[in-house]
């Protein structure tokens, strides 16, 4: 079965780094475009980097570009997200999902599995 776990989140001062990983298995990790996603408390989902299949193609909202990096390790089936200059704003539950084919990588509601979600809390 498709599992995507997470882990690497913590708590970090503002202007801070941390890198968050996705172990995938259960399918063809090559295969997919993978996403994250974050969700502060009482705040909705909120999309926040893709990157393509083959890894050579990452997108980004407003938000973080220029501050995160997305990446993808296809031999070993796993995702990452490098989060520099962190700030408070940035606190939530960080997700990684996988984008379902023929989805729009920028849409939640196009993304058929979900981790469990690693915590990064940014102190100020």
């Amino acid at each position: 079965q498709v599992q995507l776990v997470e882990s690497g989140g913590g708590l970090v001062q503002s202007g801070g780094s941390l890198r968050v990983s996705c172990a995938a298995s259960g399918f063809t990790f090559s295969n997919y475009y993978m996403s994250w996603v974050r969700q502060a408390p009482g705040k909705g989902r909120e999309w926040v980097s893709s990157v393509n299949a083959g890894g050579g193609s990452t997108f980004a909202a407003d938000s973080v570009k220029g501050r995160f990096t997305i990446s993808r390790d296809n031999a070993k089936n796993t995702l990452y997200l490098q989060m520099d200059s962190l700030k408070p704003e940035d606190t939530a539950q960080y997700y990684c999902a996988r984008v379902r084919r023929g989805g729009a990588y920028s849409n939640p509601l196009h993304y058929d599995y979900w981790g469990q979600g690693t915590q990064v809390t940014v102190s100020s």
